[in-house]
């Protein structure tokens, strides 16, 4: 199945009034990160994306040690206006001294914008996101840094990733929040628990990464993974994990046949039932190397799934062996501590402009 890239995609409001295609396009793939790619495909893959009406665009400092951002920004020399720009700040390439991998701090952030709009061509940034919590810097902090841009026309909006409930509620609080980022797919559900309530609440709208589970649902996985791909690290792809989790992928495997579906668009069509379900605005931005893989996504966004798939793709995630990263440091779910707190009454304009 192959999308009509004539056909307008639906738009999603997410938070702070900014409205994007109801999928994005998450560009680490881009970067090596899942093997090499060669540039020019690479770009050529982001103009498919861009023509077949996907103008959200994901990017970050860290990937590819800026390479990344440097692709975005030949993309963004003959089509800035038709882009919606998102890329981050947070994390370090290396540990500092301290052994912290993150870093939030009013300096850092300045230094780093300036950095990202030189290797993007840009003289703005739509979507900025802290792209992990600095544990030594109050998010208040680091989103008070991020708003002094807004106030001088470098950012257009704020974005978190990885944030717990509470630190969304604390950011709130500081400048009107655009999105939260974090990963949720058919394996990676943690985020249902708080931080989704939270962001339906607060007025902010859920971009996903990793909607097809680094690929997992994508298929290709089984065959084994390149020495130099990254997902060798993560603990759902070691070999012992792998062999239970290709039972789950077996299940969403014969799911996609009966709904006339590919494995991946049956993945994200779920996630978009899910985030209708929960009563949250979401936008998934799978990565690809491959520009028919984008058409092949898209397809998700108009799809429907019978009552009986959705029961049944909601029992899949138990089925799932390993932790969703490496490390869990800076992921929200590993830094929750209590629920929530009840929203303060001047959170309440946000919660309704949401």
């Amino acid at each position: 199945m192959t999308a009509d890239s004539h056909a307008p995609i639906p738009e999603v409001a997410l938070g702070d009034a900014l409205v994007v295609p109801a999928q994005g396009f998450g560009g680490m793939a881009l970067s090596g990160s899942y093997g090499p790619v060669d540039p020019d495909v690479a770009l050529a893959t982001l103009h498919h994306a861009v023509d077949a009406g996907v103008r959200f665009i994901d990017t970050a400092n860290i990937y590819g040690g800026g390479e990344n951002e440097r692709l975005v920004g030949r993309l963004l020399a003959d089509r800035r206006d038709e882009v919606v720009l998102a890329t981050k700040v947070g994390i370090l390439r290396e540990p500092d001294a301290d052994g912290v991998r993150f870093r939030g701090d009013r300096t850092y952030i300045r230094e780093s914008v300036r950095s990202s709009l030189e290797r993007l061509g840009t003289e703005r940034i739509d979507l900025y996101y802290l792209h992990r919590v600095d544990p030594r810097v109050p998010i208040e902090d680091s989103v008070g840094a991020l708003a002094e841009l807004v106030a001088e026309g470098l950012v257009d909006r704020i974005g978190v990733s990885e944030v717990t409930a509470s630190e969304l509620e604390r950011a709130v609080a500081v400048h009107p929040i655009a999105a939260v980022q974090s990963e949720w797919s058919l394996w990676s559900r943690d985020v249902e628990a708080q931080v989704i309530p939270a962001a339906r609440r607060l007025g902010v709208g859920f971009v996903a990464y990793s909607p097809l589970g680094r690929g997992f649902f994508a298929g290709g996985v089984g065959a084994g993974l390149a020495v130099d791909d990254a997902r060798r690290r993560f603990p759902r792809f070691g070999e012992e994990a792998l062999t239970r989790n290709l039972e789950a992928l077996a299940i969403a495997e014969r799911a996609a046949q009966r709904e006339g579906l590919t494995r991946a668009q049956l993945a994200l069509a779920w996630l978009y039932a899910r985030g209708r379900e929960l009563d949250v605005p979401v936008v998934p931005i799978p990565g690809t190397r491959r520009a028919e893989r984008i058409d092949e996504n898209l397809v998700a966004v108009g799809a429907s799934l019978s009552p009986e798939t959705v029961a049944e793709l909601d029992g899949l995630v138990a089925l799932v062996e390993g932790e969703r990263a490496p490390s869990t440091n800076g992921i929200s779910a590993f830094r929750e501590a209590a629920p929530a707190p009840a929203p303060a009454a001047a959170a309440a304009p946000a919660a309704a402009a949401g």
